[in-house]
């Protein structure tokens, strides 16, 4: 999102909530705000999320005031959040823009995650297969997206990002283009190949 922000003024990164512990480097307020199960209880009962979700026995979630704050900036707010919470907001907020981010193939998919768990020193078999399975739930709802787009390539996904977002706000620079080539309602070849390659080892569509 970092790279997204450089390239594209007027965006603020929301940091979510969650119950879970830091890993490796992780530092409170910049990662995550890092808050105790009852805590997160207590914020949800007095209805102080946009969105949250219980993901692997630990909760997370954006705080409505991110989107407050967002909005009195005069900035667009950029949410880093998965399939559960993106569909909640997409129903509380039908203007919202919904971009759905996937690897190139499950291989890729497994690659990273084992690449993550071994640079913050949690490498666990168990998790990592779970969140593989987890990934054919997540591509079962890819149509409910506006945009998706495949992340093979950092700097291209990068540049696809902020085509999207120029476009959505009317900026006419030639991004309106690469964006429309991103709309889930008629997939690129790069993403149907994707997609194609998760069915074929059983964890697609």
């Amino acid at each position: 999102m970092s790279q997204l922000r450089s390239l594209v003024e007027g965006l603020e990164f929301s940091v979510s909530f969650t119950t879970r512990l830091p890993r490796g480097s992780e530092e409170d307020g910049r990662e995550y705000h890092f808050t105790t199960r009852e805590d997160f209880e207590r914020m949800m009962a007095a209805d102080e999320f946009l969105e949250s979700a219980e993901v692997f026995g630990n909760y997370y979630g954006t705080a409505r005031s991110a989107l407050e704050h967002a909005e009195s900036a005069g900035k667009d707010l950029l949410l880093d959040i998965d399939v559960q919470g993106a569909v909640q907001v997409m129903h509380k907020l039908p203007a919202a823009v919904s971009i759905f981010i996937l690897p190139p193939s499950p291989e890729v998919l497994e690659r990273r995650l084992r690449n993550r768990s071994e640079a913050e020193h949690m490498t666990n078999e168990e998790v990592i297969e779970r969140r593989l399975r987890e990934a054919k739930s997540e591509l079962d709802r890819i149509w409910e997206y506006k945009y998706a787009l495949v992340n093979d390539q950092l700097d291209v996904a990068v540049q696809e990002l902020a085509s999207i977002v120029r476009s959505e706000r009317g900026e006419r620079d030639g991004a309106e283009e690469i964006a429309k080539s991103c709309l889930t309602s008629t997939p690129a070849e790069k993403l149907s190949k994707a997609l194609e390659s998760f069915k074929a080892r059983g964890t697609g569509l």
